[in-house]
Formats: structure tokens, C-alpha cells, sequence
């Protein structure tokens, strides 16, 4: 296949670069900074570049790919203030469109064009999990800070650029995904890692909150998944089916890094960090139960359904990754 990766230079998209290019496919990255070292290296991955807004020379190879996988958005790890959120609305909506008029363009449009979501568009909640038939979606829960609906609102709103693109010939998938678990340097993974390793990696407020994840491998699995189910569009949930409280996650994260305590933090100490981190609370304290309801009812298995080994396996990469 020839498979386009707009964003495609973070953590997810170099696991995507590796996995497709690894099939033998041709790996094309769209990038705001073609050259700077967001590509694998290898022969069968090339960059263009893009400012992530308009259609350009990039949207030439559109024509005649057979997937798009559209990752590009501002990193949602960053201080919450009016600016960032309208970067971060901003950043996925018109990347989105500007995909879709490049679908809508194309002679030979691709057959599936995979577009990237968040499962922090369901509400935050403890008493069931959310799947995509029957899951709530968030904005006006009761005893939750007023401004976790922009998250929400900028979630439905990158659905909504892709959901209202004219592309009859092309599938389209909205993968809401929870946080994608991975080795690599800079993931969601390697800076848990590195706050259980400093000791710092226990409950916060409680610990009561849902955690929903994914493994790398099963996120690539699902999208291979994806593209050969052509009966399969609209969104889908992209996370392991054992969701679990932070504490327990935590813990499970503990063990295997053989990190035998980790100190618990209040909410106010966890907004204390969260602005030393340049981040923000919502993304610790937010409940998010989410369950891969359709990908299940279609026959998906995960190979790494369960956290616990799934975050020794984690561990075992992080370590063999270090040494080499």
C-alpha cells in the first residue's frame, strides 16, 4: 500500500512509520518540518511538507494512496489557557479539512482515510464504561471543573471536520483513542515511567479515576484491523478492554519497574505539578472508562488486554531499548 501519515512525526505516527514501512509499504509523513528528524530512517519513508491548513503540492499524494491516517494536531500536555485551546481546537479542525478537500480532490482517492480522535470526548464517570453504542458523551457532568467541556467540544468538533467532508468514494474511521502505550522516548509511557521511578508514581487525589490505554502493538493491530474490514466506518474505540483505576494502574506500573512505593499527591499537589510540567489536571484526574466495544463485537483480539503484563512488556522494551 501507499499509506499517507499527515502529523505523522510524534510518538504514534514513528510506531506507524516503523509498522507499515516494515510491511513493506510506502510511508509517506506530511510535516510542518520536513528534515528535522521526525521521519524513520529507511527506504520506503519520505517527507513532504505542509503548514497543516490548506491544501497544497502535498495534497498530490493523496491521488493513488490507498490510506490516510490523519494524526496531526497541538499536543494536548500543555497549560490549558485560552490560547492553547484554541491552538489545540484549531490545529485539528483545519488539518482535518484540509485532508478532506485533498480526498475530495483526488482522481483515485484512497479507499480509507483513518482519522485520529480522543477518547476523552466520552464523560467522566466511574459507574460503567463507555463504548461507542451506549457511552456518554462529556461536557456538562456534575463536580467536574467547567472548563473540561472545551476538551470535549474540541474532540466533537474534529469528528465533525471529518464527518462533513464531501469524500463518497473514501470510508472514513474516527479512532478514539486512549493514551497509546509505548517504549519510546517522549511517550505517555516514558514520563510515567520516569515520575515511578522518582518515586512520585502513586495515587492521585485517591486514585479513584479510570485510566484507559492502549498498547502500541494492539493500536497498530486495530488500524491493520481497520483497513481490511471495509464494512467497518464511524467511530471506533481504540483501547485495551481492562480499563482500571489509577491506583491500580499505578501500581501495576510500580511493579514492573520494581519500584516498590510510590508517594500519593492531593489534588492540590497534582496542580502544583501539573504547572511545573507545563500540563494541566484534566489529564490526571479526569475518569476515563472506555471500553473497545466495536472492535470486540467485530472479532479484534488484543494481544495485550490486560495492563499488568502489558506495562512488564513495556518495561522489558524500555530496558533493552536503554542498554542498546
Amino acid at each position: 500500500m501507499k499509506v499517507l501519515l499527515p502529523g505523522g512525526t510524534g510518538h504514534v505516527g514513528r510506531v506507524l512509520q516503523r509498522a507499515f514501512a516494515g510491511d513493506g509499504d510506502e510511508v509517506v509523513v506530511v510535516t510542518r518540518r520536513p528534515g528535522a528528524g521526525g521521519a524513520v530512517a529507511g527506504p520506503r519513508v519520505r517527507e513532504v511538507g505542509w503548514d497543516g491548513r490548506t491544501v497544497g503540492e502535498w495534497a498530490r499524494e493523496v491521488d493513488g494512496c490507498d490510506v490516510v491516517v490523519n494524526l496531526a494536531g497541538r499536543s494536548v500536555s500543555c497549560r490549558y489557557t485560552p490560547a492553547n485551546l484554541r491552538q489545540m481546537r484549531d490545529s485539528r479542525v483545519d488539518s482535518a479539512r484540509a485532508v478532506g478537500e485533498a480526498v475530495a480532490a483526488a482522481t483515485r482517492p484512497p479507499r480509507l482515510w483513518l482519522q485520529m480522535s480522543t477518547a476523552t470526548l466520552y464523560a467522566h464517570r466511574f459507574d460503567a464504561p463507555n463504548d461507542e453504542a451506549t457511552g456518554l458523551v462529556g461536557g456538562g457532568e456534575p463536580g467536574v471543573p467547567g472548563y473540561w467541556g472545551y476538551s470535549v467540544e474540541i474532540a466533537r468538533a474534529w469528528e465533525a471536520a471529518q464527518a462533513e467532508a464531501a469524500t463518497p468514494a473514501t470510508r472514513k474511521v474516527a479512532l478514539r483513542a486512549a493514551m497509546v502505550m509505548g517504549p519510546g522516548r517522549g511517550s505517555v509511557f516514558d514520563v510515567l515511567s520516569w515520575l515511578v521511578r522518582l518515586g512520585l508514581g502513586g495515587p492521585v487525589a485517591g486514585g479513584r479515576q479510570y485510566v484507559s490505554w492502549i498498547h502500541e502493538d494492539d493500536f497498530v493491530r486495530a488500524l491493520r484491523f481497520l483497513i481490511g474490514r471495509e464494512d467497518l466506518s464511524g467511530p471506533v474505540n481504540l483501547a485495551a478492554p481492562g480499563p482500571l483505576p489509577q491506583r491500580a494502574f499505578m501500581r501495576d506500573l510500580r511493579a514492573a519497574w520494581r519500584v516498590p512505593v510510590g508517594l500519593p499527591a492531593t489534588r492540590a499537589m497534582a496542580g502544583v505539578g501539573a504547572y511545573v510540567l507545563r500540563s494541566d489536571t484534566e489529564l490526571l484526574l479526569k475518569s476515563r472508562r472506555v471500553v473497545p466495544g466495536r472492535l470486540t463485537e467485530a472479532g479484534f483480539a488484543f494481544a495485550h488486554g490486560e495492563w499488568a503484563p502489558a506495562a512488564r512488556d513495556l518495561v522489558r522494551r524500555a530496558r533493552g531499548a536503554r542498554r542498546a
